[in-house]
């Protein structure tokens, strides 16, 4: 199975995701898999489901940079905390290309989660890290960027994000996109092979 990232309204972004519970040679070709995606698409994130995987996971790299490999993580089963202040940031989404707003996130967390080795990570974060995380644990949680839009904010991105909704409604009318149904049959495969 090839990695793509899927486009909004994919229903497999609305999914929760389940946590993980073990980590496997597949897995781990997945996320190699993720990051090349990530930095193919110019993003600095990536959650599994925006690849149409079921798991709690997400790869990021602040930076955005393939050539600094020492600011990859793997960020797996993340549980936020401690959210302190507020800060508008500028985001955008590989799950909607083109679409940017500003929008409001903690300032400062704490995250635990666990990286691919089953290593614990514990790190207070602020700034833009805290705001990447932030915003792939909403990811795994069938969270959009878009859902945290005031309704001005949002009216002034709806043309673009109704372009997608027009875009994957032609393609479910020709088979080419699939329905709840078939993702949800997928993801009881892929969950019960890890979780």
């Amino acid at each position: 199975m090839s990695l793509s990232v899927i486009h909004y309204p994919h229903p497999t972004l609305r999914h929760k995701s389940l946590p993980l519970k073990r980590v496997d040679k597949q897995l781990k070709a997945w996320v190699e898999e993720m990051f090349d995606l990530m930095y193919e698409h110019e993003g600095v994130g990536l959650a599994a489901n925006q690849v149409d995987l079921p798991y709690r996971l997400f790869v990021m790299n602040p930076t955005g940079d393939s050539q600094q490999r020492d600011q990859e993580q793997v960020v797996i089963n993340p549980v936020i905390s401690k959210a302190k202040g507020q800060q508008k940031g500028n985001e955008g989404c590989l799950s909607l290309p083109g679409v940017h707003a500003d929008v409001v996130r903690s300032n400062a967390i704490h995250l635990e989660a666990y990286d691919l080795s089953g290593n614990l990570i514990v790190a207070d974060l602020d700034g833009f890290a805290s705001r990447v995380v932030q915003h792939e644990t909403d990811h795994l949680d069938g969270i959009l960027f878009i859902d945290r839009l005031s309704d001005g904010e949002l009216a002034d991105v709806r043309h673009l994000v109704h372009e997608f909704e027009i875009d994957f409604q032609s393609r479910l009318n020709t088979g080419e996109a699939p329905t709840e149904e078939q993702v949800a049959e997928l993801w009881s495969e892929l969950e019960k092979a890890r979780t």
